[in-house]
């Protein structure tokens, strides 16, 4: 072997050490390797389809968790629901104060502590000692949320699967790739709506190309969607731990 054979084989050899180097120290692809090597093959698509693909997805899975923080109409609530096709639970905060919702088929219930119930205008009059005398009934307790009170439009919308995902999973403007990340372990794509503008969507590159993290257009919340497809146990609260208020509820 000629000295500058030997030259180009100690060099290749180390060029092909500090690559391996590089990748285990920090988990990036370099050097030359296939990002979407062993992957479900979607970070090659444009984002468009990578878009529909990962919308199909959602839309057939059968339960999801989502976390995180959805902006709306000035107000920041903070989520943490497990939804399926028949219902959801979980918990929602929002101006300091934390509840429950949980909703089988039609039926909604809100669970929240009497501080919520509290009418703003408590101790103002004899209606006002009234909402008060209630909202202490309530606290602590399931409250069926009857289907005609402004508050069963308002929260059943955080416990129904398709309407959320709708909602949600749209980017805006013109969409774009974004390079690929990793979210909680799993390797992901990310696409953007105009130049990230208009939202960002992490999107796995590991089996079913569900999506994985959002951050919404505008800063109106980051949510990060997990457990997709893993069933959970849905049913109505204990009689004992329930009221059926009948009529509107409370101003909360």
């Amino acid at each position: 072997m000629s000295a500058i054979s030997r030259g180009r084989t100690r060099s290749a050899g180390l060029v092909s050490a500090v690559c391996a180097l590089v990748v285990t120290g920090t988990g990036l692809t370099g050097c030359g390797a296939d990002p979407d090597e062993g992957t479900n093959g979607v970070g090659k698509l444009a984002a468009d389809t990578i878009q529909t693909k990962t919308r199909t997805a959602a839309e057939s899975a059968d339960a999801v968790r989502l976390s995180g923080t959805v902006v709306t109409s000035g107000t920041t609530y903070t989520l943490d629901m497990r939804l399926k096709d028949d219902g959801g639970t979980g918990s929602v905060t929002a101006k300091g104060s934390t509840f429950q919702l949980l909703r089988v088929g039609e039926n909604l219930f809100l669970k929240a502590d009497a501080a919520f119930w509290g009418h703003e205008d408590s101790g103002k009059g004899d209606d006002s000692d009234s909402d008060a005398a209630a909202a202490e009934k309530l606290g602590g307790l399931f409250v069926k949320v009857p289907t005609g009170d402004p508050s069963y439009k308002k929260f059943s919308g955080f416990t129904d699967k398709d309407v959320l995902l709708d909602g949600l999973l749209t980017l805006h403007g013109s969409l774009a790739r974004d390079g690929h990340h990793k979210q909680s372990g799993i390797r992901t794509i990310r696409i953007t709506g105009d130049k990230g503008d208009g939202g960002t969507l992490d999107v796995s590159l590991e089996g079913t190309p569900y999506p994985l993290r959002l951050v919404r257009a505008g800063g109106a919340g980051t949510l990060q969607l997990s457990d997709w497809g893993k069933d959970f146990t849905l049913e109505e609260p204990p009689k004992n731990e329930t009221v059926d208020y009948g009529q509107q509820l409370p101003t909360s």
